[in-house]
């Protein structure tokens, strides 16, 4: 029987850098879990900084990183799913998606203390199109001109909203790039787990190491003693990034990675509507037109997907 499609336990995965041929729709799964995935990572972020504000970083991450740790424990005994002991062969892409994860958390996370969601977000939209050319790179995914074409589209759209010169390209942005690139680590190494390692797992072994990160740096970043308030925001935090954890691992693992990973654009979106209702931060008219051409991208991808399945 085959899995639901935003299970945790999906073992779709290749047992090695060589994919499997493509089932019908895997495509179009693929996109629908990384919409959810953006969805579950915006809603973090925007809880993350509202919470940074009167609460050390690392203590944030701390916290935030014990509450997914319980939760992914539990989903995975009751599933039975939880792998604590790897192969030989999955350890080594494990050390780099671990490697991956905790760098561009902290990074991305300091970042967004000093800017805007919505700013951050924006630059961070360079990521699809890395994982597009780094997917074409190491394991030979045919690019084509419509899906380039919609990628660079994509781009436009973010330049749009960036305005080199506007201020938003500071240090912190190359922070953001930096985290970027680390991402692109991440998503890369994901594809080379075996088919019999589930994405709870490795879901599970990412938040754990982002937990221990956040306690050692509380050493360097102090600790205050957290309210009530504060505690249920890390919880909702917690279970917003598990989400994004969740399908983001199996979206890498369903479909070409460069049909999938424009989707990221989305995340876009959410930075948008979390900055003007949490913040106040309303989007000018060149973020607006930059987030049509972003969405507009992404809609066409879909819409040649479905062309291509029907014929």
């Amino acid at each position: 029987m085959r899995a639901p499609l935003i299970s945790p336990f999906r073992r779709v995965s290749p047992a090695s850098i060589t994919t499997q041929p493509l089932q019908p729709g895997d495509n179009l799964r693929g996109a629908v879990l990384m919409c959810l995935s953006m969805l579950g990572y915006g809603c973090n972020d925007a809880v993350m900084k509202y919470v940074t504000q009167t609460m050390p970083l690392y203590q944030a991450i701390a916290l935030r990183g014990v509450a997914m740790v319980v939760v992914l424990w539990f989903l995975a005994r009751r599933e039975g799913g939880l792998q604590l002991r790897l192969a030989r062969g999955d350890r080594w892409p494990m050390f780099w998606r671990v490697l991956g994860e905790v760098g561009s958390t902290v990074l991305f996370l300091n970042a967004l203390r000093a800017m805007a969601i919505g700013d951050l977000a924006a630059v961070m939209q360079s990521l699809p199109l890395a994982i597009m050319l780094a997917a074409a790179v190491f394991f030979g995914e045919p690019l084509g001109w419509r899906r380039t074409s919609a990628v660079v589209v994509g781009m436009i759209g973010v330049m749009l909203i960036l305005r080199p010169g506007s201020g938003t390209f500071g240090i912190w942005a190359l922070v953001a790039l930096a985290a970027m690139l680390l991402m692109v680590l991440r998503d890369m190494v994901t594809r080379l787990f075996g088919r019999h390692v589930g994405s709870a797992s490795i879901a599970f072994y990412a938040a754990l190491s982002v937990a221990v990160t956040g306690f050692v740096g509380v050493i360097w970043d102090g600790w205050v003693a957290p309210d009530v308030r504060q505690l249920a925001l890390l919880v909702l935090s917690g279970a917003f990034l598990t989400l994004g954890y969740l399908t983001a691992v199996a979206a890498m693992r369903v479909g070409e990675i460069s049909y999938v990973a424009p989707f990221r654009y989305t995340s876009l979106l959410v930075a948008i509507v979390a900055g003007l209702l949490i913040f106040g931060e309303w989007p000018d008219s060149w973020t607006w037109i930059g987030a049509i051409l972003i969405v507009g991208a992404g809609g066409y991808t879909i819409w040649r997907e479905a062309q291509l399945q029907r014929s």
